[in-house]
C-alpha cells in the first residue's frame, strides 16, 4: 500500500520529493453502544484497515487534499487563512478541521501541505472513517511540526474539531479506540474520567466478522444528536432524585427504583439502554477474563435487542442481518456496532462457520433488502504509525 499511496501522491502532485507516508486505523466497537456520551464504558478495538496518508509540507498557507476513495472531486484547495468548514469542502472539514483544532489549543499550523488520503475502511459503514482521518491528520501534524501531543491527545483533539468544527455531537470513543489502538487487545474505557485498560481478546477458534449494510448514513443529520438530547434530559430528570454525574453511575437496580421521575415514557427507555448497556460491558469484559466467549456472545444479542427495542437506532438493514446472523451455527454472537441507522455488525464466528456465515446472511439480505452486504474478517491492530 505505501509504494501504491506514494505513486498516486507523485501523479497527483508533481513528485513525491520529502513526502511521508502514514497510517490510522478504522475501529470496531464489541459492546458499549451509545454508552460512551452517557458515562458509560465502551469495548472497542482498532482494526488493521484504515486509513493511509501521505503528506509534504509546503513553505505557503496552501492546503492541496486529495482522496483516492473520492477521485471524481479531484485536487481540493483550500488554506491555513480560512479554516472553516465548508459544505463544498466535502471530506476536507475533517483534516481542516484538525488543523483548526490545533490552533485553538495553542499549536498553530506554521505552513500549509499536499495530502492525499486512501482509506481501505467502506465509507458510511461505522467503522470510523472521520475519526481515523482525524487521528491520521493529528499524528501527520505531530510529526511534521514536532507538536508535543500524545497520542490520547489526538483523540482529544480530534473529538473536539469534529464537535466543534463538523457539528457533530460524538463522544470519546472513536478517537480514543484508533488512537490508543494495541494489537490483539480491545481498550477497556471508562468515558466519564478516560481511564482505561486493556484487555486481550483470545478468540480460539473464532474470528472477528463485520458485515456493512451498505446503507448509506450520515451521522450529523441523523438522530444521533436527538438521541443525546433525550438521554440528557432523562439525566435532569433522575438528578431530581439520586446523586449522580452520569446514567452511566447507575446500576439496573437503582435506575429501576428512580425512573418514574423520567417524565416519558420514550426517554424511559433511552436511559435504560444507556444503563444496562454499560452494565452489559462491564460484565462482557469480565467474561472475557474468565474465557466465557459464549457469555460474551450472549450479551452482544441482549446489546442488539436494547439498541433496536429501548434505543430505537437500528433500522431494517442492521435488523436483518443480526437475526440472520443468529440462526447460523458456529456464530457465538452479533449486533449492531457504530451510531446505527445503516452501517455494520459486528459478529465473532467459529472459524469453520465463517464461509457458511458469510453465504446464508449474504442471500437472506439481499432477498430481503434488494442490494448486496459485505463481509470483512478482521484482525486487531495497533494506533497510528508512520510508514
Amino acid at each position: 500500500m505505501k509504494n501504491k499511496v506514494l505513486a498516486k501522491f507523485a501523479e497527483v502532485f508533481g513528485d513525491a520529493e520529502g513526502a511521508k507516508v502514514y497510517f490510522a486505523p478504522g475501529r470496531v466497537n464489541l459492546i458499549g453502544e451509545h454508552t460512551d456520551y452517557n458515562g458509560g464504558h465502551v469495548f472497542p478495538c482498532a482494526l488493521t484497515i484504515g486509513t493511509y496518508g501521505v503528506a509534504r509540507k509546503r513553505e505557503d498557507n496552501k492546503l492541496r487534499f486529495y482522496s483516492m476513495n473520492f477521485e471524481n472531486l479531484g485536487v481540493i484547495e483550500s488554506s491555513l487563512d480560512d479554516l472553516k468548514p465548508y459544505k463544498e469542502a466535502d471530506w476536507t472539514n475533517y483534516p481542516k478541521g484538525v488543523m483548526w483544532a490545533f490552533g485553538e489549543k495553542g499549536m498553530k499550523v506554521p505552513s500549509g501541505m499536499d495530502l492525499l488520503l486512501n482509506g481501505n475502511i467502506p465509507n458510511g459503514s461505522g467503522l470510523s472513517s472521520s475519526a481515523s482521518v482525524e487521528v491520521l491528520t493529528g499524528a501527520i501534524l505531530r510529526d511534521m511540526f514536532g507538536f508535543e501531543v500524545s497520542n490520547q491527545d489526538l483523540a482529544l483533539i480530534g473529538q473536539f474539531s469534529e464537535n466543534k468544527f463538523n457539528g457533530v455531537n460524538c463522544g470519546i470513543m472513536d478517537q480514543f479506540a484508533i488512537a490508543m489502538g494495541k494489537q490483539d487487545n480491545a481498550i477497556f474505557l471508562d468515558t466519564a474520567d478516560l481511564s482505561f485498560e486493556y484487555a486481550p481478546i483470545k478468540l480460539e477458534g473464532a474470528k472477528i466478522v463485520i458485515a456493512c449494510s451498505n446503507k448509506k448514513r450520515g451521522l450529523g443529520d441523523s438522530k444521533y444528536n436527538e438521541r443525546r438530547s433525550e438521554c440528557e434530559e432523562a439525566l435532569a430528570e433522575l438528578q431530581k432524585k439520586v446523586d449522580i454525574k452520569t446514567l452511566g453511575d447507575l446500576s439496573e437496580e437503582e435506575f429501576e427504583s428512580a425512573k418514574e421521575v423520567i417524565a416519558s415514557d420514550v426517554r424511559i427507555k433511552r436511559a435504560k439502554h444507556a444503563v444496562y448497556e454499560n452494565q452489559r460491558t462491564i460484565k462482557a469484559v469480565q467474561a472475557l477474563k474468565e474465557n466465557n466467549i459464549a457469555y460474551f456472545g450472549q450479551l452482544m444479542n441482549a446489546s442488539h435487542v436494547s439498541l433496536r427495542d429501548d434505543y430505537e437506532v437500528t433500522g431494517v438493514e442492521l435488523d436483518t442481518l443480526v437475526e440472520e446472523a443468529w440462526k447460523v451455527e458456529g456464530v457465538i454472537g452479533s449486533r449492531m456496532t457504530g451510531a446505527g441507522f445503516g452501517g455494520c455488525t459486528v459478529s465473532i464466528v467459529k472459524d469453520e462457520a465463517i464461509d457458511n456465515f458469510i453465504e446464508k446472511v449474504g442471500e437472506a439480505y439481499l432477498a430481503k433488502i434488494g442490494y448486496a452486504a459485505d463481509f470483512y474478517v478482521v484482525e486487531i491492530g495497533n494506533g497510528p504509525v508512520v510508514l
